[in-house]
């Protein structure tokens, strides 16, 4: 049986000014952010740049609260905030999460490359979706910073998605873009190596924003790949929410089946954009996904673990 929800580069920024109130009009993005003295705070930012912060000490924070509760509490505004530096938006014992074979182009993709066609076959119709594990809150990069290739795969790609945030209750409570990085020929020689292809440093990338679900409807929205090389245009497509093959409720509905996210979850919903196994991603390359009125997602790429180790210096676990 289905189940049911209970309702529907680390370099610094300059720093923000804000508003004391927030115009319920203007379109906000949830933000974590660093102040100038390296303390850490959540805000909205508009899209003029200005940032209000919120009376919460983390993300997780938010995501324990009602969609209703997270809604007052955003539309009530707040001070001005200074901003010295914008972090990825998940944080605390919030986990990343990802769905698969939720698009026809990526059943088409997973059984061109694999060894075991049938399992993505099966998968794309099933009743239960493919849900596996992506990334705990530190491992998360944002806009700006780095993602990278496995030098061990000879074929690797961006995976544009679309990705919720999802409260501690089920609720989806919010938008954001996602870049599920994934090595294909490793996923492709066999599918029990998934975890290796799509957990590694620098595999998921996410938008510094989350915008509120109230503020968005989410049946067709464009989404588009480019890839840049030395200046040069080496990839792009394009698609859209419409054609997801399962609800997005129902993909909410069974990560939180059988399972507590007490800080809540972000979940990154499959994607609608492969390129064709001619193409793999190189050093240097520049990933920039779109997600209309979510946000966008901007990544430089590149391979060896090391670039990636201050992101356990900067982690910061959040007390329940």
């Amino acid at each position: 049986m289905r189940p049911q929800l209970d309702c529907p580069s680390r370099a610094r920024r300059r720093p923000l000014v804000a508003h004391h109130f927030r115009d319920q009009e203007t379109p906000v993005h949830i933000i974590r952010y660093r102040r100038p003295d390296g303390s850490t705070g959540v805000g909205t930012r508009d899209d003029a740049g200005s940032v209000s912060e919120l009376p919460v000490a983390s993300v997780a924070d938010l995501l324990r609260l009602s969609l209703a509760e997270l809604r007052a509490l955003v539309e009530a505004g707040g001070p001005a905030a200074e901003v010295a530096e914008v972090l990825p938006p998940v944080d605390g014992r919030t986990e990343v999460w990802a769905s698969g074979v939720t698009y026809e182009r990526s059943r088409e993709a997973r059984v061109e490359e694999s060894t075991q066609k049938s399992v993505y076959e099966l998968v794309y119709d099933a009743e239960r979706p493919e849900l596996f594990f992506k990334s705990p809150a530190w491992r998360v990069v944002t806009t700006g910073e780095n993602v990278a290739i496995r030098a061990d795969s000879t074929l690797n790609v961006p995976e544009p998605e679309l990705g919720l945030a999802i409260n501690s209750s089920g609720e989806i409570v919010g938008y954001l873009v996602c870049n599920d990085m994934s090595s294909r020929s490793i996923e492709g020689e066999n599918p029990l190596y998934l975890p290796q292809a799509k957990f590694y440093a620098g595999a998921c990338a996410v938008s510094d924003g989350i915008r509120p679900a109230w503020e968005v409807d989410s049946a067709d929205l464009r989404i588009t790949l480019t890839v840049e090389r030395s200046g040069e245009r080496v990839f792009e497509g394009e698609t859209s929410t419409a054609r997801l093959h399962r609800p997005l409720t129902d993909l909410a509905a069974y990560l939180t089946l059988e399972e507590n996210f007490p800080d809540g979850a972000l979940l990154s919903t499959g994607t609608g954009v492969v390129p064709e196994v001619s193409f793999t991603l190189a050093v240097g390359d520049v990933i920039v996904i779109d997600v209309e009125s979510v946000g966008r997602l901007s990544n430089t790429v590149v391979t060896g673990k090391q670039h990636f180790a201050y992101l356990g210096e900067r982690s910061e676990v959040v007390p329940a």
